[in-house]
């Protein structure tokens, strides 16, 4: 036991942090900007799960980690609707989830957007036309933008972001 510990003490069990991706870096960067054009403030995002198998989840979950640390692009997710500026729908939307979907969105304040985000979001996915599901986000409010994949990578969904605020700036 000692000889372990001595062992452990001596040596450095830590990993290099990885270097940051560029992609993501350059899209954070642009997104930042295109953000406090449209805003002036930080983007507010409510993430709403309406029936799916978790893959999104743990992507979008990943924008939130030391590596992406959206936060410092001026992303932040929300706990309330009430507070957001964007819903992030992920999974196939389920009848049980049905009302609940409507009564969040109908609790977010002018002007709203909404992002279907993974395959399952924009279609229904594997499960559109089962007995348990209704379809995609797009069949109970109006989608904004449908980021596909099964899961979509961190990057794809910052791109996709980044893309709905640029047509944002537009109009």
């Amino acid at each position: 036991m000692v000889n372990a510990l001595t062992c452990l003490l001596k040596k450095n069990v830590t990993e290099e942090a990885p270097a940051r991706d560029e992609e993501v870096e350059a899209i954070g960067r642009e997104i930042r900007t295109v953000i406090d054009a449209v805003f002036g403030r930080s983007l507010a995002i409510r993430e709403l799960d309406t029936g799916s198998d978790n893959a999104t989840e743990i992507e979008i979950n990943n924008l939130n980690n030391p590596f992406y640390d959206v936060e410092r692009f001026g992303i932040s997710f929300v706990a309330s609707p009430r507070h957001a500026d964007l819903l992030l729908v992920t999974g196939a939307v389920t009848h049980n989830m049905e009302i609940a979907a409507k009564k969040t969105y109908d609790a977010m304040p002018s002007p709203k957007f909404v992002v279907a985000v993974g395959d399952d979001a924009c279609t229904g996915g594997i499960f559109a036309g089962t007995y348990a599901v209704l379809g995609g986000a797009d069949k109970i409010f109006p989608v904004d933008l449908k980021i596909p994949g099964n899961p979509p990578t961190p990057a794809q969904i910052l791109s996709g972001l980044l893309a709905l605020m640029k047509k944002a700036r537009k109009e």
